[in-house]
Order: C-alpha cells, then structure tokens, then sequence
C-alpha cells in the first residue's frame, strides 16, 4: 500500500493498523481508532487519508466528515495510477471504463429538489431528478466504451490471427507489479519500454521479436503487472491487454527476488492467471533482481523452493532460473530454457545432405537453424543442426539417416 502511495505521487507520513472481527458499517474502523486516526491528521496536516480496503459510499462519506480531508479507498488509488499511467488510446478507454463502473453503484443524489421538469402538456411534476441523469449518461458513456473496447478486442484478434498464420510463438511476460518485468523485456528483445521503480508503470501491451538459441524467431509480450486484490473492475476493463497472456505459447513468470513477499507475490499472480484463464499454460518463472541479494546466492536457494511450492501443479513449472535483468546475469539460461519449453514448431537434430550449388538452403539453414557442424564431400555439403520442425519439412528431401 506504501508503494502504491508513492506511485502516485503521496508522501506517506504514518500508517495505522486495526484487527478488527467485523468491519464497523458507519466507518469500516472502530470510533477509538477513529479519534486516533483524527488526532494524527490535525497532528501531520494531512490532506488526505487511503484506506488499504474497499469503502462503501456511506463510510467514505462518514470518514470525509469526521476527519475533514480527502479519503481514497485501495480501488480509488489503484484507478489514479492507472489514469496516470495510461498512454495509449486503448489504456485510456480501459481506465475510464474502469473508473466509470467503479463510480456507477456510488453515485448520490439530493432528490427532487435536484429535478429537471420536461417543457409541454403531460410533463408536469417532479419530472427526472439529477441523480437519475448522471445514472443514465454514465450507462449510457459505459456502453459507448464497452463497444470500442470490443473494436479494440476484435482488432487484436485480427492481428494475433494474422501472428499466427505464421509460425511464430508468443512468449508472455508476467508477475506482481514492480518485479522488473519491463527491465527484463527490454534485455531481451532490446526495446525501450518505459521501466520504473514506481508500479504499474506498463499499462499497455508491448511486442517485440527475438531470436532464440536455435535461431527460432518468437514474439515477446510485455502485459500490465499483477497486484493484490486487484479490482475486479479492472480486470475486465484490460481483458482485452491480459488476452496476450491468454493466448501466449509460454509465460515467463517474472517474481521479484529480492522482495520478503516474494512468494506472497507469486501466490496473487497465480489467482489472476487462473481467473483470466492463463493458468494452464506452460510457465517458467523467473527469479529477478539476484544483483539485489545481500551475500552470494542470499537465500536464493530457499526462496526458490518456497516459490517452487506456490507453482506446484502450473503446466511446465519446472526449476525457476535465477536472472538480472540490469547486469543481464542469467538472461543465457533463460532463453535456452524458453527454447526447450516452447511447444510450437519443436526442434530436433538432424543431418543434411544439401547439393553444393543450392547456396540458399545451406544459407537458409544458418539462419534459421543452430548448425553444429559442416563438411563437404565430393560435390555435397553434409550439415548437422538442431532444426525447427516446419524447417526440417522443407528441407526432407535432403535429410539423410
């Protein structure tokens, strides 16, 4: 909650903590942790209060009054990020979308003095009040939004068909804000995404490609990070964003090594992959930020065993690779590993026996294949190479046993 304070530009001067066994209905919180809470906002001058739990209009209207500043719930906070964060005409339609069904059930009206009368015979009394006004424009904007969200959607579809038609996998960056996703896509496929210690700093979907050990060519996604409790608002609004991860052939489970709540971490991105459908697909997870642990290995050996039980059951969840996405330590054994895991156009080792005049397969063979070894005999050139398979059926006329 303090991160995503900071985020969004608040200076945090005290936090307050209460177990209670109920929720109070007037003001979530107790009336003695009411007047402690008062005294420390007379006491730092604070102009606003944020509240790490969903308010109902009737406690943040109480709260509003008791304490005589700004109050923001966790759901408000996270939608301000994300109106900040927003670059692209597709996030700014998501956040509104977002922000707008997040503000429908809290809208408050004053009645009948609030009344628009209708101009006419038949039109006289109380006529429309101004609460049921905003009600039906806001339906009215969620429905206009909703329609372009689904142009949007369609779009992608179209553009991921036409990825498809050629076959080329898609890798998926995944995992908890914050956890140097963007740092390690931009190691990766040598991008310039926007990489921020504060979080949510990605909203919308980047793709890039990038050339795997075997010379395979894959797509690489970077998606919107993960949080706890993330609004189901939100959810929805960027089903068009999180589709990438849906649809990849692989996930790169990202996990920020040198968080104590690593595997805290894990365990929510874990619940957003299943709710979104993705937690099937195959996953590699990705220990970040090792530059980041105090001693060599700092407890590395153990965290991975603790995250090793959260993913327990994930398709492909198999020994998590240790990376830094700012030194690049790591990055080696990850792209070999992505490389075995892919599932799409599989590759396997195979001997050519290519004419020494067709220069363009031996070409075609270095390009898109590992080549292991070459020696030419009487007028042939004999290749062995770790090949993709939609190569290896180009090429079968000129495999040999």
């Amino acid at each position: 909650m303090k991160a995503l304070a900071a985020s969004a530009g608040a200076r945090v001067e005290e936090t307050l903590l209460q177990t209670r066994q109920a929720p109070n209905a007037a003001t979530l919180i107790g009336s003695g942790k009411l007047d402690e809470l008062r005294s420390s906002v007379d006491f730092h001058e604070a102009d606003l209060v944020l509240f790490d739990s969903d308010l109902t209009p009737t406690q943040q209207r109480n709260l509003e009054r008791a304490l005589h500043c700004k109050i923001l719930d966790r759901t408000q906070l996270i939608l301000d990020i994300f109106a900040r964060r927003a670059r692209t005409r597709e996030g700014q339609l998501q956040v509104e979308l977002a922000q707008l069904n997040y503000l429908l059930p809290r809208l408050t009206g004053r009645g009948a003095e609030m009344s628009r009368l209708g101009g006419g015979i038949g039109t006289r009394g109380p006529g429309e009040t101004q609460l049921e006004t905003d009600r039906r424009r806001i339906y009215s904007r969620i429905k206009k939004l909703g329609d372009q969200l689904e142009h949007v959607r369609r779009t992608r579809g179209t553009q991921r068909r036409q990825r498809q038609a050629v076959p080329l996998a898609t890798v998926a960056l995944v995992g908890y804000t914050n956890a140097g996703k963007s740092t390690l896509f931009n190691r990766l496929t040598g991008a310039e995404v926007l990489s921020d210690a504060r979080m949510f700093a990605t909203l919308d979907p980047t793709v890039r490609h990038i050339i795997l050990p075997s010379h395979r060519k894959v797509l690489m996604s970077d998606t919107v990070g993960f949080i706890r409790n993330l609004p189901t608002t939100l959810v929805k609004a960027f089903r068009a964003t999180l589709e990438e991860a849906v649809e990849a052939s692989v996930l790169l489970h990202v996990v920020d090594a040198s968080s104590p709540y690593a595997s805290h971490q894990t365990a929510h991105v874990l619940k957003v992959l299943a709710e979104i459908g993705a937690d099937k697909t195959t996953q590699i997870v990705v220990l970040n930020k090792i530059d980041q642990l105090g001693e060599p290995g700092g407890g590395l050996e153990a965290l991975a065993q603790r995250i090793l039980g959260e993913v327990r059951g994930a398709a492909g969840s198999g020994e998590p690779i240790a990376v830094s996405a700012r030194t690049g330590a790591g990055v080696d054994a990850l792209l070999m590993t992505i490389d075995r895991l892919l599932p799409l156009d599989p590759v396997s080792r195979v001997k050519f026996r290519i004419p020494a005049d067709e220069g363009s397969l031996i070409h075609q063979l270095y390009e898109q294949a590992n080549v292991l070894a070459r020696r030419y005999n009487d007028e042939a050139c004999e290749i062995e190479a770790d090949v993709p398979e939609s190569l290896r059926q180009k090429l079968a006329r000129y495999t040999i046993e």
